[in-house]
């Protein structure tokens, strides 16, 4: 009988390889064979040259790896290996699928390890130099799929910041969809697509132009910041005498240090 290997769950951050965490890579570094999704950065394969590395990813409205595969392949890779890492986008407990998996491991008797990841709304309020909280305005933060398990818009008012994920084939109908459910026409929206790349983009809209965004990001993994974390910093009136402002960050800017293109509000 063969002895059961761990299976090691590692959120590998929602772009560039360098956004892993320290312990991830770790971990990654002892992998015998990793499960990796699609969204994940192809450089880390340098971290783990010695393992055999299985594309899992699912893709939206594309060919996709069935969720009983993935829970299988992992309880089979872990029957005959000692070490077998679950590499996801992201964060592995945010629209992770991790519960399924931690379940199916658990049926088997397979002992499991989390290491958490950055998820992409903190990536996207990186890249545009929002924060995602704010004090005074923004005190409550929601995350949010777009679309339910059955398919269906979900959007409603829930908290002074919302993050919409896998948004970009639904702009038109998110916005209608929360103006519908008590967002003011004129509210802040910021819309990153490939968030944490060095090819992010970024864009601003009120709530009645989010629509205008779907050109823009269309075929790229998009988020969407409605409320106060959409709202740009406001920079002080005035200085005191020898201290140089920051640049501020415009409505149009890209984030710093990246080579991306962004488009002035209500774009398209």
């Amino acid at each position: 009988m063969n002895r059961l290997g761990r299976v090691v769950f590692i959120g590998a951050g929602p772009g560039a390889a360098d956004l892993i965490t320290l312990r991830g890579a770790a971990r990654l570094r002892q992998a015998d064979v990793v499960l990796f999704d699609a969204l994940t950065d192809p450089a880390l394969r340098e971290l783990a040259p010695q393992a055999l590395w299985v594309d899992v990813g699912k893709r939206g409205f594309c060919d996709a790896t069935g969720q009983a595969t993935i829970d299988a392949l992992l309880v089979r890779y872990a029957s005959s290996h000692a070490c077998v890492v679950r590499l996801k986008g992201g964060d592995p407990s945010v629209f992770g699928r991790l519960e399924e998996e931690l379940q199916a491991l658990s049926r088997a008797g397979i002992a499991c390890e989390v290491v958490p990841g950055v998820t992409a709304a903190l990536a996207a309020a990186a890249d545009t130099q929002r924060p995602l909280t704010r004090r005074g305005i923004g005190r409550s933060l929601s995350l949010t799929t777009a679309m339910t398990q059955e398919g269906r818009l979900h959007a409603g008012r829930h908290a002074d910041t919302e993050v919409f994920y896998m948004a970009s084939r639904q702009l038109g109908a998110l916005g209608r969809r929360l103006r519908a459910a008590g967002w003011p026409a004129d509210t802040p929206t910021s819309v990153v697509s490939r968030a944490g790349w060095p090819d992010s983009l970024a864009s601003q809209h009120p709530l009645q132009g989010l629509g205008q965004a779907a050109l823009l990001h269309a075929g790229r993994p998009t988020v969407v910041t409605v409320g106060a974390g959409a709202l740009p910093c406001a920079m002080p009136a005035a200085l005191p005498d020898g201290v140089a402002a920051a640049p501020q960050m415009g409505a149009e800017s890209a984030a710093p240090d990246h080579p991306a293109a962004t488009a002035p509000q209500g774009a398209a």
